[in-house]
């Protein structure tokens, strides 16, 4: 069973999603938050697999609530899904920086919920190739980070090469029919390199790989 955790300040919006949420037999709404401070507490007293977070809400925003969670190693089993009205946009990559799994925009469709929520709980991020490429070429496209690079020396080689493509947005099935490996084999060096990356998620993966250099924007 999936348990998911809603927090949004509107009130109508949480009753949707409940809604269809609860329809699923494997996925379970187990609390509603109107603001973020609200949820970072629920977070840590309910231990959801995944916390539907708005990126705006008064108060605690969504991303100070997604890097407390992100900061508290007890809860390393939620995963954060960032919930947003516009789409891409600089509020987004401030999420991803933080440590969100991924983001979805408010008026998304059912069935792309729902299997959104499937994806966050089993630890991939919700980062399509062409989400990726645009997240990189706005947000990230700028001079290399000194201490970014440096933490690379500690990759393998084939964790570097598994990193790049986690960058280009590939799930593990994907990579390991690159690298031809197994999927357990691809899953095994993009968690080992999030340790040494010290990044939470796949999200925060490529803001990295970018970031350090790893891979070029306009080089995929």
């Amino acid at each position: 069973m999936i348990r998911v955790l809603l927090v949004d300040d509107q009130p109508l919006l949480r009753s949707g999603f409940r809604a269809l949420l609860d329809l699923e037999d494997d996925i379970a709404v187990v609390g509603e938050a109107a603001d973020g401070e609200q949820g970072v507490a629920l977070a840590g007293e309910l231990r959801p697999d995944v916390a539907l977070i708005d990126v705006q809400m008064p108060g605690v925003d969504g991303i100070e609530a997604t890097r407390r969670i992100a900061l508290d190693p007890d809860l390393a089993g939620v995963h954060v899904v960032i919930l947003t009205n516009y789409g891409l946009d600089e509020y987004v990559f401030e999420a991803l920086r933080a440590g969100a799994a991924g983001f979805l925009v408010k008026d998304i469709v059912p069935e792309d919920l729902l299997h959104a929520v499937r994806v966050a709980a089993r630890g991939d991020a919700l980062l399509a190739p062409s989400i990726t490429r645009r997240l990189i070429d706005r947000y990230v496209a700028r001079p290399p980070h000194p201490a970014r690079g440096a933490a690379l020396r500690h990759l393998t080689t084939r964790e570097r090469e598994a990193v790049t493509l986690v960058a280009e947005g590939l799930t593990n099935d994907e990579i390991a029919a690159r690298m031809v490996i197994t999927p357990m084999t691809a899953k095994t060096h993009v968690n080992r390199a999030m340790t040494k990356l010290h990044a939470r998620d796949r999200g925060q993966l490529v803001v990295l790989a970018y970031e350090s250099g790893l891979v070029v924007p306009g080089s995929r």
